[in-house]
C-alpha cells in the first residue's frame, strides 16, 4: 500500500516522526538519579531495619514487645507524641492565622523564631530546656520544684522537648494554604453576621483541613523519632523516663540487635502507615469532588 505524500513530498509517517519532539535524555537521567538517591538513602536502610527485625523469626519480636521495660517506653512515647501533636496543632493553626491574617510590628521576627527548632540541634534544645526547667538551678524549674512540680527528668520535660522540636511543622503546612484561599469567603461570612468562631469553624477550617492533617502527620513522624533533646531532658532512666528511641539505643548497646530492630521497625511502621492512610483519603476525596 502506497504511503500518502504531504505537500513537501514526504510520507505522512515520516513527517510525523520529524515533528516528534526529541527524547529528553536529561530528564531520564535526572529521574534515575533521584530514584537511586531515594533507594540508597531511604528505602534500602529502612528495609534493612525490617529484615533485621525478622531475621530470626517472630520469636525475638514477640519477646521484645512483651518486655515490660519496652512497653513502658512505648507508652511514654505515645503520651509525648499525642501531647506534641495536639499542642503543635493548636499553636500552629493559631500562629498561622496570626501571621497571614494580621499585620503587626515584629511579624517577620515571629516568623523567624517559629523556625528556630528546625535550625537548632536537638541536643542544644535539650540543654536549653534543662537550663530553664532544671529543678536545681533552672530559672523556672527551681520555683516549680519548690512547689512540687518536676519538669526535667520526668514526663513533662519529655513532652516539652518533643513539642519543641516539632513546633513549626503544622504551621508551615497551614500558612501556604491560608495565603492561597484568601479572605473573600471569611469576609462574606462576617458581613452576614457570623462571629469569629463560626467563621473559623465553617469557612476557615474546612479550607485548611488538609494542610492541618499533613502538618499533624509530619509532627507525629518527627516526634516519634526524636532522640537528642529527649535524651538530655529525660535522663534516660530505664523503666521511668526512657522513650522508645532511647530503648532502641539501649537494646542495641546491649547486643540485642533483633529487639532494637523490632522497636525501630514499629516506630517506622506507624509513620509510614499514617502517611499512606492520609494519602489514600485525600485521593478518594479528590475523586469524589471530581465526579
Amino acid at each position: 500500500m502506497a504511503s500518502v505524500l504531504t505537500a513537501d513530498g514526504l510520507p505522512r509517517t515520516a513527517r510525523r516522526a520529524a515533528h516528534r519532539p526529541p527524547r529528553r535524555t536529561g530528564t531520564v537521567v535526572l529521574r534515575l538519579v533521584v530514584i537511586a538517591y531515594l533507594v540508597l538513602l531511604v528505602a534500602w536502610p529502612v528495609s534493612l531495619v525490617f529484615t533485621g527485625a525478622l531475621s530470626d523469626g517472630l520469636g525475638p519480636v514477640i519477646d521484645t514487645f512483651t518486655d515490660p521495660l519496652v512497653l513502658r517506653a512505648l507508652r511514654l512515647t505515645a503520651v509525648a507524641v499525642l501531647w506534641a501533636v495536639v499542642l503543635n496543632t493548636v499553636f500552629g493553626v493559631g500562629v498561622a492565622l496570626l501571621l497571614v491574617r494580621r499585620s503587626f510590628p515584629g511579624r517577620r521576627l515571629l516568623a523567624a523564631l517559629v523556625d528556630l527548632p528546625l535550625a537548632v540541634s536537638p541536643v542544644v534544645v535539650g540543654l536549653a530546656l534543662v537550663l530553664v526547667y532544671g529543678s536545681r538551678n533552672g530559672w523556672l524549674g527551681a520555683p516549680l520544684a519548690q512547689a512540687g512540680v518536676q519538669i526535667v527528668f520526668s514526663t513533662p520535660g519529655i513532652v516539652l522537648a518533643t513539642t519543641f522540636i516539632a513546633m513549626p511543622l503544622v504551621l508551615r503546612e497551614v500558612v501556604p494554604v491560608l495565603e492561597e484561599v484568601g479572605t473573600d469567603q471569611e469576609q462574606a461570612a462576617r458581613s452576614l453576621g457570623a462571629g469569629p468562631w463560626a467563621t473559623f469553624r465553617r469557612i476557615t477550617l474546612p479550607a485548611i483541613r488538609w494542610g492541618v492533617v499533613y502538618g499533624m502527620v509530619l509532627c507525629l513522624a518527627r516526634a516519634i523519632g526524636e532522640f537528642g533533646a529527649v535524651k538530655v531532658v529525660s535522663g534516660n532512666l530505664i523503666g521511668q523516663t526512657q522513650t522508645a528511641t532511647l530503648s532502641v539505643e539501649e537494646l542495641y548497646m546491649n547486643f540485642d540487635r533483633q529487639g532494637a530492630f523490632a522497636v525501630a521497625a514499629a516506630l517506622s511502621s506507624v509513620s509510614i502507615v499514617v502517611i499512606i492512610i492520609v494519602g489514600l483519603l485525600r485521593t478518594r476525596m479528590e475523586k469524589r469532588r471530581g465526579s
